[in-house]
């Protein structure tokens, strides 16, 4: 089988913990394929939050290396790392972290503004990103103003925003009731097919998870093996 475009070899993250370490997985494998939507799986602790960290470098692994395509990004300086995320990774996290001060459109242009992008650019084009998500109107309202849900397109509208290759969610609908969980996935699914991104899902929702191309486990062991899922045929999983 051919290589994924996200490759992760003999992953290992360990923190210390007073006079011990501990083991959050050590030697895990991971191949997401390009324009695949991956959802990762598996009960509290087993490191997914973690793992979606090393991937996003946000966090460094202890040992082995994370590849994107031919690059390895694990060897990158600080100063690179930070300019790939700003240009080929798009995060969606569970809480909003949405600048309070700032409006949905000023928070949207953050990543461009990061980036040296002119500020009429930036705002046109978060602009657009904001009326993809259905909230060009709300553009001047600060966070407190919105709803959660509103508060998550904005998210999504900021990930997307510098036109990421990638795109890595944490439990993007942990915080919303089902009605406003279930109108952020099919968000979620309709801009990974439009924007062509390939995306990892981290989530509890069995129900969307079942919606991705593949699903993955990790339990206190790492990857179960060969790609295979928690989940039963019913959609019950061992996870709950």
């Amino acid at each position: 089988m051919a290589e994924g475009y996200i490759r992760a070899r003999q992953l290992t993250k360990t923190y210390r913990s007073g006079s011990s370490d501990l083991v959050v997985f050590a030697g895990l494998n991971l191949d997401v394929y390009k324009g695949e939507m991956v959802a990762l799986v598996g009960e509290s602790g087993a490191g997914k939050s973690t793992l979606l960290h090393l991937l996003g470098g946000l966090d460094s692994p202890s040992s082995g290396t994370i590849h994107y395509g031919s690059k390895e990004v694990t060897s990158l300086a600080q100063s690179e790392q930070s300019d790939f995320r700003n240009k080929e990774i798009g995060f969606v996290w569970q809480i909003h972290y949405l600048l309070p001060e700032f409006t949905a459109l000023e928070n949207v242009m953050m990543p461009l503004l990061i980036r040296g992008v002119a500020r009429t650019e930036a705002a046109a084009e978060s602009l657009a990103r904001l009326d993809e998500v259905g909230l060009r109107a709300r553009a001047t309202h600060r966070a407190g103003e919105l709803s959660g849900g509103e508060q998550q397109r904005v998210v999504l509208a900021r990930a997307l925003v510098g036109k990421p290759s990638v795109l890595l969610a944490d439990e993007p609908t942990g915080n919303l009731d089902f009605r406003t969980g279930e109108m952020i996935f099919q968000l979620l699914e309709n801009l990974h097919r439009t924007h062509q991104l390939t995306s990892v899902f981290v989530t509890h929702n069995l129900a969307f998870a079942r919606r991705c191309d593949r699903v993955l486990s990790l339990d206190k062991d790492g990857m179960v093996p060969d790609g295979s899922t928690a989940l039963q045929p019913d959609g019950k999983s061992e996870y709950l």
